[in-house]
């Protein structure tokens, strides 16, 4: 594929296909994950699409440090009742996943000003989505970048019912699901830095 496709899918798929190529997975969980990403890029018509359920479509989200880099942003989803990082679906017009992740952050907390804190990709995950309304059961293909905000005022909105700035000591008391041990312990590691 060329730089100069002139299709948005193409030219997204192309950078999440680099992007996961320069990932290093912290685990074996890790690069499960990335294999499968791959490969749902490879076969999938438009796995960006919200409506790509078989297996399931990308997410992109964003977890967010503090100006001053000893906390992160969590918050208090509404529908699911669990603290996590902002982030969502990808939409049509997102250029590509950090994009995505970045509209995300600004429509759930409100900051718009974010910067990136590591290079390239920061952590996989794939979740189960269970069915409802018209949605079968599908997988979320969660890409998820290190982000610092330039500041810590937030606002929320109707998706969000509460956000914490989370001190790295306490993401474990929030971030409660045994899924989540594996990136508490990265975020964690950013402390020691």
């Amino acid at each position: 594929m060329r730089d100069t496709d002139p299709h948005p899918l193409n030219n997204r798929a192309g950078v999440l296909s680099a992007l996961l190529d320069q990932h290093t997975p912290a685990c074996d969980k890790e690069a499960v994950y990335r294999g499968r990403m791959l490969k749902l890029i490879s076969m999938a018509d438009d796995p960006f699409s919200r409506n790509h359920f078989l297996p399931g479509h990308f997410t992109a989200s964003g977890f967010i440090l503090s100006p001053d880099g000893g906390s992160v942003l969590l918050i208090l989803h509404r529908k699911l009742n669990r603290w996590l990082q902002p982030g969502g679906h990808v939409d049509p017009e997102d250029v590509d996943l950090f994009a995505a992740a970045c509209r995300e952050v600004h429509e759930e907390v409100g900051i718009g000003e974010v910067s990136r804190a590591s290079a390239g990709v920061f952590d996989l995950d794939i979740h189960p989505i269970p069915a409802r309304n018209t949605e079968p059961a599908h997988e979320h293909f969660d890409v998820r970048f290190l982000l610092r905000a330039q500041s810590t005022q937030i606002t929320r909105n109707d998706e969000t019912h509460d956000a914490a700035w989370t001190p790295f000591d306490e993401l474990a008391d929030r971030m409660t699901d045994p899924q989540e041990q594996r990136v508490i312990r990265k975020l964690r590691a950013l402390a020691v830095r």
